[in-house]
């Protein structure tokens, strides 16, 4: 199947050829004829299957063939496409200006860490296409800024990572305020009874599509595990994985925000410069910080789940969890940042006995099961996932009856292991 084949209009086949698109991937070939056909769709796609595109060139060929209408000099957009996080409304809006960069095609990435003036100014004009946040676009609609009454097609990207962080009553909001007439689109990387739920919210009759599974999307990358004591064991087995000499750059994966900042500061201090990346710093900071990246100009990036959605670096070689998810569906978005386009990635777990439960959930998820390394000095460590799970106590305590203090009380509930 080539792109040819799907028959977009000529400016965006020209555009397809000048970014070097040769073959449709799997869930381009499932997603866009439906698409095309004005078809409401819920698609099942990991990141780096080219999903993007998947909706953004049969959309783009809905504005190139439109004719104009009566509310071009509205506040409303033609498509809206809402994104998690900053950094993947961006990249979309990246491939939307490519795609139609032979079209008369006015885009705006809506997100918060931008000057309200700016958008705004830029709200003005009629825009076809509008990559939002939730939270800054819920302001503007608050402020009259922009309305939805007109647009003809609607993408909620990320669905899944949507729902853990919240953002669904903000969309049910954002839909409410539109016709409720338009092609509605939803992507997600795990197609959970959540997501089918609300999917029956937002979608009339849809066409459900699916990408390859999860073992097929990652079988370009191996995944180890490294046995750990503790943080400073943890920075010494990060310390020789980042002397591979294979690493060309590496996205090291944190619980936390502050962990994030910590561990940043603890790599530059044994010759690992690096850059932390959450949520907390400005848009300009993580804008830079991700172009530095996307150049190779930055080789460590320590970041946190949601930070680091949206960034699409193809030269990502390695992939460290520093500490674990807490979703085995966030281990499979993690390591998907290494192994795309076809080149072979290393994805890396430190972990400790208390770390166990979620690995078991993890290699049962994926299928797989991950090879236990050891740095080079340790002694050889145990596969702890076969030992058998220790007892909470060994043997029973019992309170006496008749203690009625809250200090006797409080002694024996201490007795009992945490």
């Amino acid at each position: 199947m080539s792109f040819q084949s799907f028959g977009f209009i000529e400016p965006i086949n020209q555009a397809i050829v000048k970014n070097n698109y040769l073959t449709p991937t799997p869930i381009q070939q499932k997603a866009i004829p439906h698409i095309l056909n004005h078809k409401d769709v819920l698609a099942s796609a990991q990141t780096g299957t080219g999903k993007t595109a998947a909706f953004c060139l049969p959309l783009l060929n809905l504005i190139g063939q439109s004719r104009p209408g009566h509310h071009q000099k509205s506040l409303s957009p033609d498509v809206l496409i809402l994104a998690p996080t900053r950094e993947l409304a961006n990249q979309i809006e990246k491939e939307v200006i490519q795609f139609s960069r032979y079209m008369r095609v006015n885009t705006l990435a809506i997100t918060g860490g931008v000057s309200y003036n700016l958008q705004n100014r830029l709200l003005k004009n009629h825009l076809h296409f509008v990559i939002a946040t939730p939270g800054r676009l819920m302001d503007l609609m608050r402020q009259n800024k922009i309305q939805l009454k007109h647009i003809k097609a609607m993408v909620i990207d990320e669905a899944d990572r949507m729902l853990d962080m919240g953002f669904m009553p903000d969309i049910k909001k954002i839909y409410e305020a539109t016709s409720n007439n338009q092609q509605m689109m939803m992507f997600t990387a795990t197609l959970t009874p959540n997501i089918e739920k609300i999917a029956q919210n937002f979608l009339k009759n849809p066409v459900r599509v699916a990408a390859e599974n999860k073992i097929e999307a990652h079988k370009n990358i191996k995944q180890y595990l490294y046995s750990v004591k503790n943080y400073e064991h943890k920075k010494q087995v990060l310390d020789e994985i980042l002397k591979d000499e294979e690493l060309n750059q590496a996205i090291v994966f944190t619980s936390t925000k502050r962990d994030a900042d910590k561990l940043s500061r603890d790599l530059f201090t044994i010759n690992h410069p690096s850059k932390a990346l959450h949520g907390d710093l400005s848009q300009r900071q993580r804008t830079q910080i991700i172009d530095r990246f996307k150049d190779n100009k930055l080789k460590i990036l320590v970041a946190t789940d949601i930070a680091a959605r949206g960034i699409d670096v193809k030269e990502v070689t390695h992939v460290i969890n520093f500490d674990l998810p807490r979703k085995a569906e966030d281990y499979i978005h993690r390591i998907g940042r290494t192994g795309r386009a076809e080149k072979l990635g290393k994805a890396f777990s430190l972990v400790n006995t208390s770390d166990r439960p979620m690995i078991r959930k993890i290699e049962q998820y994926a299928k797989i099961s991950m090879e236990f390394l050891t740095m080079k000095n340790d002694e050889p460590e145990k596969d702890f996932r076969s030992e058998p799970f220790k007892k909470s106590f060994k043997k029973k305590f019992s309170v006496k009856k008749k203690s009625n203090s809250f200090g006797s009380r409080r002694r024996n509930s201490a007795s009992f292991p945490a």
